[in-house]
């Protein structure tokens, strides 16, 4: 990824449409894992866009729930920045679609163990 987990806060939230993956670095002033950031959740929306989920996989060594749908449905991946770093909205109408994005990002939250909520806010 280009940035180390113990200088930055991964987060993930579920939406009614879709969702969200953020990342900031933990000191805003440290430029060099801030542009890491952004640069890998730039490419990550870039992959997911296309269909390639294949970065999750080797992070987490098998394929995340949620993915084999994701792949198939029209799911909108949009990179935002933020002062500190980054975040991915993923956003889709096709509830199939929502409801594998929210699999997905359930995963994430259990396995970063972030202690972010499950529901959908």
């Amino acid at each position: 990824m280009g940035f180390g987990h113990d200088k930055t806060t991964h987060h993930f939230s579920l939406k009614a449409d879709g969702g969200a993956i953020e990342v900031v670095a933990n000191d805003a002033a440290d430029k060099q894992n801030v542009d890491a950031i952004r640069g890998h959740l730039r490419h990550i929306a870039v992959m997911f866009t296309n269909g390639d989920f294949s970065t999750p996989m080797f992070i987490h060594d098998r394929v995340p729930p949620g993915v084999p749908v994701m792949k198939e449905k029209k799911i909108e991946y949009r990179y935002e920045e933020l002062a500190a770093g980054g975040r991915i909205v993923i956003r889709s109408e096709d509830p199939e679609a929502v409801a594998a994005v929210h699999d997905f990002l359930k995963f994430q939250i259990k396995d970063h163990q972030t202690g972010d909520q499950e529901q959908v806010k």
